[in-house]
């Protein structure tokens, strides 16, 4: 994507695959994660932007059909972190202060929803504020 693009689907996608790495981080994704991710991008991620994908529908909605599709996958959480990292290093033009505010929330919230946060959540949490910057 050159720098004078409006993200694409591809962001959404993405995040949908950092999302289910941070409720992955404990091996096993719980219901309550699931509800908050939904929850946030109801209250946030709709609003970020007009962008729809090719069926009309809000782009922020690939967070979630991605994440969805990774649940049936099961695979290591850090793999999709990697794929997330990636992602954000060859597109950090497309991560506006908003946006990395409302990740940061986001990632923090899953991570919270149950029982806390536990050692890998926040070891991936860490990894994250370090490359949000």
């Amino acid at each position: 994507m050159k720098y004078n693009e409006r993200p694409s689907t591809k962001l959404y996608q993405n995040l949908g695959k950092l999302f289910y790495a941070i409720a992955m981080a404990d091996k096993k994704v719980h219901p309550v994660e699931i509800k908050r991710l939904k929850e946030a991008i109801k209250e946030h991620w709709l609003a970020v932007d007009d962008l729809k994908d090719e069926f009309g529908t809000d782009a922020a909605y690939q967070i979630e059909i991605v994440f969805d599709w990774l649940q049936q996958e099961e695979k290591e959480s850090e793999l999709y972190f990697k794929a997330f990292t990636d992602y954000f290093n060859e597109h950090k033009e497309n991560f506006t202060e908003q946006v990395k505010i409302l990740i940061w929330k986001t990632a923090d919230g899953i991570a919270s929803s149950f029982s806390g946060k536990n050692k890998s959540e926040l070891v991936l949490l860490e990894k994250l504020k370090l490359l949000l910057g």
